[in-house]
C-alpha cells in the first residue's frame, strides 16, 4: 500500500529526480531533439517545396509539349499542304505542257498534211498539164497532118489576129 500512499521523502526525491532529469534533459538532449525536430519539418517543407515545383515544372513541361506538338502538328499540315499545292501544280503543268505538245504535234501534222497536199496538187497539175499538152499536141498534129489543113489553120489565125 506504500505505492497508493506514498510518502513526502518519497514524493520529494522522485519530484528531485525528476527536477534533473528535466534539466539534463533540457541542457543537454531538448535542443538537439528540437534541433532534430525542426530539421525533420524543414526537409518536409523543402520535400513539399521540391514536390510542389516539380509538379509546376511538369504542368510547364505539359504545356510546353502540348505546344510544341500543336507546332508541329499545324507545321505538319502546312508541309503537307504546301506538298498537294505542288503536286497539284506539277500535274496541272504536266497536263498543260502535254495538250500544248499534243495540239503542236497536230498542228504539225496538219501543215504537214496540207504541204503534202499542195505538192501532190501541184505535182497533179503539172502532170495534168503535160498530159493535156501531149493530148492537145496529138490532137493538132493529127488535125494538121495535110498542108492544106495547115494553111486553112494559119489563115484562120491570121483572120482572128486582125479582128483584135
Amino acid at each position: 500500500m506504500d505505492l497508493i500512499t506514498p510518502e513526502i521523502g518519497l514524493f520529494f526525491w522522485q519530484t528531485i529526480v525528476f527536477l534533473i532529469l528535466l534539466f539534463l534533459m533540457a541542457k543537454f538532449a531538448w535542443k538537439p531533439i528540437l534541433g532534430s525536430v525542426r530539421n525533420r519539418e524543414q526537409s518536409i517543407n523543402d520535400a513539399l517545396a521540391s514536390a510542389e515545383k516539380a509538379r509546376k515544372e511538369m504542368q510547364n513541361l505539359q504545356s510546353d509539349n502540348e505546344q510544341l506538338l500543336k507546332e508541329a502538328r499545324a507545321e505538319r499540315d502546312a508541309i503537307l499542304k504546301e506538298a498537294r499545292e505542288l503536286k497539284e501544280k506539277v500535274i496541272t503543268d504536266a497536263s498543260d505542257e502535254a495538250k500544248v505538245k499534243a495540239d503542236k504535234i497536230v498542228a504539225d501534222a496538219k501543215r504537214s498534211i496540207e504541204l503534202e497536199k499542195q505538192s501532190a496538187m501541184a505535182e497533179l497539175k503539172n502532170h495534168v498539164a503535160e498530159l493535156s499538152v501531149e493530148i492537145a499536141e496529138k490532137i493538132v498534129r493529127k488535125e494538121l497532118s495535110g498542108k492544106n489543113e495547115q494553111h486553112q489553120m494559119i489563115e484562120k489565125m491570121i483572120g482572128d489576129a486582125k479582128l483584135n
